[in-house]
């Protein structure tokens, strides 16, 4: 799938790049951040172009601009992606700017009051808990609840038909063998050191470890265009990409809300659209996604002052 920079958008549509930041803004164009960079989906730019063919006369002033928006910062994931784009189209009065700067500085963000939202999929090895204890170590007396988002398939990504035959993490410190990693504070890096720590591997055993992608995507490009020979990823980049998948575990991936007089209201709302809504068919599109509990409140500690 191609990713496009403002700049790429501003070529092809003609106008502006600053135009293209005003689009992403009101939330016209669904887009999210890769480190400090504002990157664009090919499928969200194709569906914004059959969006204005099919209303030519709309124009910049006649769209209300969003009543509330909120900052979403953590972990990337397909479904926060979809959650973001579902919010911008359906003219809900709300709008979502995603930071995916991995699990740990999400939550970091959410800790310093720099986000409203963390998408988080942690596990803490003493426990063999996702999400909770990190929570509830942070986050003592701010007011936030927790709502389990999906259980997804983690495992190693690897090219179609296996042909380096990798089967287990312990491959992983063979010498033919590459990897391409995830950023440090990654929940997925995360599980991966966790696996290596299992095996009693170090890192400095594994060809690549220190080479790093911030989306499961970017991952995944790197086994397809044959620079890496595996990434510890999740099934749906696999799928998306043609690639096979080794699963090794099921994770919790989870969006964490802290609460404020200034985001109550469009904190409840989004919530409201998660729970009660259709948003949730989307999932049956996403290869290795289990939504049992999709959308249930599994933590909160948030008061009627909030």
């Amino acid at each position: 799938m191609q990713i496009y920079t403002p700049d790429e958008i501003a070529s092809m549509l003609k106008i502006s790049k600053n135009t293209v930041y005003e689009m992403i803004k009101r939330g016209d164009l669904a887009a999210f951040k890769v480190g400090n960079k504002m990157r664009i989906e090919e499928n969200e730019f194709e569906r914004y172009k059959a969006s204005m063919s099919a209303n030519p006369i709309k124009t910049q002033e006649s769209k209300a601009a969003p009543q509330h928006s909120l900052q979403l910062a953590g972990s990337h994931d397909f479904l926060v992606e979809q959650l973001v784009k579902y919010i911008a189209s359906e003219g809900t009065g709300l709008s979502i700017t995603p930071s995916y700067i991995g699990s740990l500085e999400g939550l970091m963000m959410l800790y310093r009051g720099s986000a409203d939202i963390a998408a988080v999929h942690l596990l803490d090895p003493a426990s063999q808990q996702y999400n909770l204890p990190f929570i509830r170590q942070l986050f003592v007396h701010e007011p936030i609840s927790v709502m389990r988002l999906a259980s997804r398939d983690q495992g190693l990504i690897v090219a179609k038909g296996n042909p380096k035959n990798i089967t287990s993490v312990k491959d992983l410190a063979r010498s033919d063998v590459t990897i391409i990693n995830r950023q440090k504070g990654a929940g997925t890096r995360f599980l991966l050191d966790s696996f290596l720590a299992s095996e009693q591997l170090e890192p400095a055993a594994v060809k690549g470890y220190e080479n790093e992608e911030w989306t499961h995507l970017g991952a995944g490009a790197h086994i397809s265009r044959g620079t890496a020979d595996a990434a510890f990823g999740i099934r749906c980049a696999a799928s998306q990409l043609g690639l096979d998948f080794i699963p090794l575990t099921k994770e919790q991936f989870d969006l964490v809300f802290r609460w404020t007089p200034g985001n109550k209201e469009a904190l409840q709302h989004l919530t409201d659209l998660i729970q009660l809504t259709n948003f949730k068919d989307s999932i049956v599109d996403f290869d290795g996604y289990d939504a049992e509990e999709f959308g249930k409140i599994i933590y909160g500690n948030h008061l009627s002052e909030a």
